[in-house]
């Protein structure tokens, strides 16, 4: 994004501010600097600008005090997002872990904010730009930014294609392969996204799903003109990751996919609109979780060829990946983690990432063109399949939360009473005993929002290994979507996780509570 003239005489003007009044000083104003030695080929982003420069410049002891009266002058919970959303993909650009994370949890905790009490919005919000900030730091500020303006134009002498994307991210040709992405997605964000997909639909990885799927959901937030800037991550990315290594582990599907697009004549289908019955879904969904990946997947392909609803196929594919929560036997001793320990499910577990991996594809079957939209679901049957038998655990023989030892033991009919149980076994880390709780309240047919509320509350109050947030709404989006027959298995698996990553608070959590007065 080129800087106008008034953009630019606004950074010299900023520049004077600071030489007069000192960095520091400057940053608990908000003053966003204008570096003397920054570089020609940043990315500016207008308006924004100041404040984007404030979440990259400022520690989050003192960025959290600045944005509260920020907020207390009129600047909206949207615009923090927004920027903090362009600080962390101008800083990381996709190729950190901890960051490209956090930017996945920005819009679920603006959705979040959305479902609190007034004066609690900014919760969620701080907790994760706290987050934001405290990561930009680590990796120091500004000075190794890895997004910057396109350099150069692609060459007029060949034609440009999502082939030639994916054969320039096969080269790790990083220059060649932005080239390509930004010639092919200037005219809108859909052509951004469509001539993306093809190739992360290339592999089947948690992160490389997601990442397109959430940088999506921002562009409410920060315009669909910085389509282009919140997707290019996902370009280095996939050039990042592009490996025999990765391809053997995740990229199993660029064997399987040509054959069953071809099998059941899947291009240049219509997307279906056969409605499925409860049991059919059902019926397919377990089909998909207990089958190989490559079994999974025809079995998706064969619905879209038969021209069911795309909606019953993703939401059978979530049921799937939604047992993976229900039956995990907990993290074992060997994988266990300070804020992951033995028997914990929470953080990035089997079952959250295929969750969140199964919502995701989904999302993209609806807001992609019918090709990607029929690739994206194929795939998502197929990473639950793959999910399932990767990374270990007998998840066929292990019996779904609620278990019965556990339902005995409830005993409550109220809703009230079934509430406060629920929450006492969230406190007591008891995920059998939540997960049960949580069955009854829905078989009793009480509305479903309490439980909501009582499961959001720990979802930002606490940690939750970098999945707190995205496994939320990753949640609250599939009960949304989903018939009543099966959704409640939604919120059970949310108590089971609430419960597991109890008891370890996210820092930034308390001082946001003391600074908005909750």
């Amino acid at each position: 994004m080129q800087r106008t003239r008034r953009e630019f005489l606004a950074d010299v003007g900023r520049g004077m501010i600071v030489a007069g009044i000192g960095p520091a000083l400057a940053a608990d104003l908000g003053v966003g600097r204008a570096w003397a030695a920054e570089p020609s080929d940043a990315l500016t982003f207008g308006k924004l600008e100041p404040l984007v420069c404030l979440m990259q410049e400022t520690a989050p002891d003192k960025l959290l005090p600045i944005l509260t009266e920020r907020l207390a002058s009129g600047t909206e919970l949207s615009q923090l997002v927004a920027a903090a959303a362009l600080a962390n993909v101008r800083t990381f650009g996709g190729e950190d872990y901890v960051g490209f994370h956090t930017m996945m949890a920005l819009s679920p905790a603006y959705y979040m904010a959305k479902e609190m009490p007034k004066d609690r919005q900014a919760l969620p919000i701080f907790k994760v730009l706290y987050r934001n900030s405290n990561r930009i730091q680590e990796k120091g500020g500004r000075k190794d930014e890895v997004l910057h303006t396109m350099k150069g134009n692609p060459s007029e002498a060949r034609k440009i294609s999502a082939e030639t994307l994916r054969e320039a991210v096969h080269r790790k040709d990083m220059t060649a392969a932005e080239q390509d992405f930004a010639a092919l997605g200037q005219d809108s964000a859909d052509a951004a996204l469509n001539a993306l997909l093809p190739t992360v639909e290339e592999a089947t990885e948690v992160h490389r799903v997601v990442m397109v799927a959430r940088s999506w959901d921002l562009l409410e937030l920060v315009g669909k003109e910085q389509a282009q800037t919140l997707l290019r991550q996902s370009v280095h990315y996939c050039v990042k990751n592009d490996s025999d290594r990765y391809m053997e582990s995740c990229g199993g599907a660029r064997k399987i996919l040509p054959k069953l697009l071809d099998q059941y004549k899947l291009p240049g289908k219509e997307r279906g609109k056969k409605a499925a019955e409860d049991a059919w879904v059902e019926k397919l969904s377990q089909t998909i979780f207990k089958s190989t990946a490559e079994q999974a997947a025809e079995a998706a392909a064969a619905a879209l060829a038969e021209g069911f609803d795309p909606d019953a196929i993703g939401e059978a594919i979530s049921l799937a990946a939604n047992q993976l929560v229900l039956r995990d036997n907990g993290r074992p001793k060997d994988q266990a983690q300070p804020n992951k320990p033995v028997g914990s499910c929470h953080g990035d577990s089997i079952g959250v990432h295929a969750s969140d991996s199964a919502n995701a594809w989904r999302k993209i079957g609806r807001i992609s063109n019918v090709q990607n939209g029929t690739v994206a679901l194929i795939l998502g049957a197929y990473q639950v399949g793959l999910d399932r038998v990767q990374r270990g655990g007998d998840f066929l023989k292990w019996d779904p939360y609620p278990r019965a030892e556990a339902l005995e033991k409830v005993k409550a009919k109220e809703q009230d009473l079934l509430l406060k149980e629920a929450e006492d076994a969230i406190k007591n880390k008891d995920q059998a005993g939540a997960c049960a709780a949580v069955h009854v309240y829905g078989e009793q047919k009480f509305p479903a929002r309490p439980v909501f509320d009582l499961l959001l509350k720990y979802a930002v109050s606490e940690d939750g290994a970098l999945h707190a947030e995205k496994y939320y709404r990753t949640t609250s989006e599939e009960f949304a979507a989903m018939r009543a027959a099966h959704r409640w298995r939604q919120l059970v698996a949310l108590a089971r996780v609430t419960a597991s990553e109890y008891g370890q608070p996210a820092p930034g959590y308390a001082d946001a509570c003391k600074l908005l007065k909750v």
